[in-house]
């Protein structure tokens, strides 16, 4: 795209056909991460097939409208960034122990509702926090939330997590081809065409997987063809204490995952997130919480698979990503189009998933590159981080025997690594310095205090 003095690439609105490749990249991205939440939990909660369908019509819906409210904003609601919604993962345990013993939906949505309330009303506290992620925690953290994505692409390649035929050479070869043909489009392709590589590798990798039976459209014709959410559909809000605080304890896991991800956007788009804006962005997630515990869906956040697209791509209008929230929003509400979109095999989406997941990664890597690691305990902090955000994605059942709340946390590869990043961050480099902190090593640095390398502003290091 090209780009003029006066208007930021974020800000820049391309073609009309352009616009609606590209956020139909951001769709296909994203969509098999945002109807898992509701087919988790429906499935646990032993839903009807027609109830399960309302659950994920109405997470679709709400996903588009959470989209364009982060992506447009209004007045101190959005980032004005090109940010994905969806669904979180990390109220997933929770909302099925809520639901499943005794509360129902009624309960779940009323701790939803709630936790919506506290996320607005922290927004400020968070965007004040912004001080301690300085490019050390920002690289660390960045490269956690590609780490931790790559197992979800790794369960497409297979098959898709519970499949029959998981990890069949066959599923793996389908992925494998749609990954030779990303790269290959990157790379031979004109500019515009390397720009929607994803969609071309998803589109080729479905009329392969047509032949060879990978694909399964019977869902098609049972959808209906029109299907609108109502508020409360399952019945007034019930609000149980026990709900409230275990949803309150989401809310912190996603506010601090969401933190991640909008400072990750911004060093994508060269534009910085300042603590305004991490506010108005958080302050939307609130939002869209309120409305999903209103519209008989779940708490929402920013979706990494679709951060490691801006990457990957290049395309950093947030108008692209607002096209995607109303195609998502069009999905909500033609049942029939979205079960077409739910046809695409997950091999399909494994392979182009290896490469938005892996720039993520590298992302991070690109970050943490411009931080100084001599003479200080910087590469301690990151050492650390990174093994304590992938302990829970190697070994999911390593805190199984720990208090709910604190699964919760730590369960969450992104949370658990940028925790310890912020804390590792503050221990190293901003409490006073040891008394031989003045003694020179070998090269002339100084021990300890990495202060110069880890506080340079996003502005001096770009």
């Amino acid at each position: 795209m090209a780009t003029t003095a006066s208007v930021h690439p974020v800000d820049e609105v391309p073609p009309v056909r352009q616009l609606a490749a590209f956020g139909l990249q951001h769709v296909l991205a994203m969509y098999a991460g945002a109807v898992a939440v509701p087919l988790i939990v429906g499935g646990a909660m032993k839903l009807s097939p027609a109830d399960l369908a309302y659950l994920i019509t109405a997470d679709l819906l709400v996903c588009g409208i959470a989209t364009l409210i982060q992506c447009i904003g209004f007045w101190r609601f959005g980032v004005r960034l090109p940010i994905m919604q969806g669904c979180t993962f990390a109220a997933v345990s929770p909302m099925v122990l809520i639901g499943t013993t005794g509360g129902g939906l009624p309960a779940i949505y009323g701790s939803v509702i709630v936790a919506g309330l506290a996320i607005m009303l922290l927004a400020p506290v968070f965007g004040r926090l912004l001080r301690f992620f300085p490019p050390l925690v920002t690289g660390t953290v960045i490269l956690i939330i590609g780490i931790s994505l790559l197992p979800v692409a790794g369960n497409w390649v297979a098959g898709g997590a519970g499949a029959k035929d998981f990890g069949e050479p066959k599923n793996i070869a389908l992925a494998a081809f749609v990954l030779a043909v990303v790269l290959g489009v990157q790379r031979f392709a004109p500019a515009f065409l390397s720009r929607i590589a994803v969609l071309i590798g998803i589109a080729v990798g479905l009329a392969a997987a047509v032949p060879f039976g990978f694909t399964d459209f019977g869902g098609v014709g049972d959808a209906d063809w029109v299907g609108i959410s109502t508020p409360f559909h399952f019945g007034a809000p019930a609000f149980e204490a026990s709900a409230i605080i275990s949803m309150l304890v989401v809310a912190l896991v996603t506010m601090t995952e969401t933190t991640g991800d909008l400072i990750a956007v911004g060093e994508m788009t060269d534009r910085k997130v300042e603590p305004r804006s991490l506010s108005d962005g958080l302050r939307a997630d609130g939002l869209s919480t309120v409305l999903g515990g209103v519209f008989n869906t779940f708490p929402y956040t920013a979706y990494a698979q679709n951060v490691g697209l801006v990457g990957m791509t290049r395309v950093r209008s947030r108008w692209v990503v607002a096209v995607a929230g109303g195609i998502l929003v069009l999905l909500g509400l033609l049942p029939k189009l979205g079960a077409v979109v739910a046809a695409v095999p997950a091999p399909v989406l494994g392979g182009a998933g290896l490469v938005m997941f892996g720039t993520v990664a590298a992302s991070g890597l690109k970050t943490l590159a411009q931080v100084d690691f001599k003479g200080n305990n910087n590469l301690t902090v990151v050492a650390v981080s990174v093994a304590m955000g992938v302990l829970p994605v190697g070994v999911p059942t390593i805190y199984e025997k720990f208090p709910d709340w604190f699964q919760t946390v730590m369960n969450s590869g992104i949370s658990a690594g940028c925790l310890t990043a912020i804390v590792l961050n503050l221990l190293f480099n901003h409490l006073p310095a040891r008394a031989d902190s003045g003694v020179p090593e070998p090269d002339g640095l100084p021990v300890g205090g990495g202060e110069q390398g880890v506080e340079k502003s996003r502005e001096e290091i770009v």
